[in-house]
């Protein structure tokens, strides 16, 4: 059985680099006191850092999301940091990152016991993304990672809606699905759902949802916020019948908490041989001749 923790999280007013260290240092340490083996935090969690610049710059989207570069290496090593002291999986959802070709790319980083386990950026932007934001998609195309509780993958808010995406991580034998998500609107919020939902019904898998939730009206990037944490399966044998293993209590919240459940990936494994269907089996049969 593994503990995960997924966190609805709070895009809170932070205007001090020691106030945000301690504030992401208390949530990590409040998901280990409750046994959790792996954490989960939304994307672009990261535009919390914009609480530290000037307000004339975090008011503005895109010199906020220049000014916040400067913030993002510190950012990516307090992480790290706090993988390798309390011994977690740590997935911090993601921040807006310049590449070295100019180029704005939404990035999410996996930190583990023993540091840096690798990272994974956005496959398919939004239209706020590719029309205000102006990021662009990840180069690298999708990875799969080892870690202690199985094999991993990450799918970015969007990437959830995108059935090949998902077939991809099958295919690369990823067995929990990290989908860390950012929307404003509870249609939003919903697609993502039903994507994630759907991904985890046709490749007979998890996938594990973390959102932002709850208001930043100082933060044109992320203001309005509606979503969800969550932990999907496949709705079959010895699971939920509506796939849903637990969710939050509400779509909005005014401080971050963290939704834990605990999943046995076995379970989840052995349908895709001896479940009441075999959709990640017969998925060539869509494609005949």
């Amino acid at each position: 059985m593994t503990r995960l923790a997924a966190c609805q999280y709070a895009i809170e007013l932070i205007e001090t680099w020691e106030d945000y260290a301690k504030h992401l240092a208390a949530i990590v340490a409040e998901a280990k006191a409750k046994g959790a083996e792996l954490l989960l935090l939304p994307e672009y969690s990261a535009m919390a850092l914009t609480g530290q610049l000037p307000k004339d710059v975090r008011s503005d989207l895109h010199g906020s999301i220049e000014a916040m570069q400067s913030l993002i290496p510190s950012w990516v090593e307090l992480c790290e940091e706090l993988a390798r002291e309390h011994r977690i999986l740590f997935q911090p959802g993601s921040a807006p990152v310049k590449d070295a070709d100019g180029k704005f790319r939404n990035r999410a980083w996996l930190f583990g016991p023993e540091g840096l386990i690798g990272y994974q950026d956005k496959q398919i932007m939004t239209r706020f993304e590719r029309e205000q934001w102006f990021i662009d998609a990840g180069v690298d195309g999708l990875k799969a990672f080892d870690t202690p509780i199985g094999k991993l993958g990450i799918l970015i808010c969007y990437d959830n809606e995108f059935p090949m995406l998902g077939r991809r991580l099958a295919e690369m034998g990823v067995e929990l699905v990290l989908a860390p998500s950012c929307t404003d609107t509870l249609a939003g919020s919903y697609r993502v759902r039903i994507g994630a939902q759907a991904r985890a019904l046709e490749n007979q898998f998890a996938v594990l949802s973390s959102p932002t939730a709850g208001d930043a009206p100082w933060s044109p990037a992320v203001d309005e916020n509606r979503g969800r944490a969550a932990l999907y399966v496949p709705s079959d044998y010895g699971m939920p019948a509506n796939g849903i293993v637990a969710e939050s209590d509400s779509d909005a919240v005014t401080e971050s908490t963290l939704l834990i459940v605990d999943i046995d990936l076995a379970d989840v494994a052995r349908l895709r041989t001896q479940g009441q269907v075999a959709t990640r089996r017969d998925w060539s049969e869509q494609f005949p001749g």
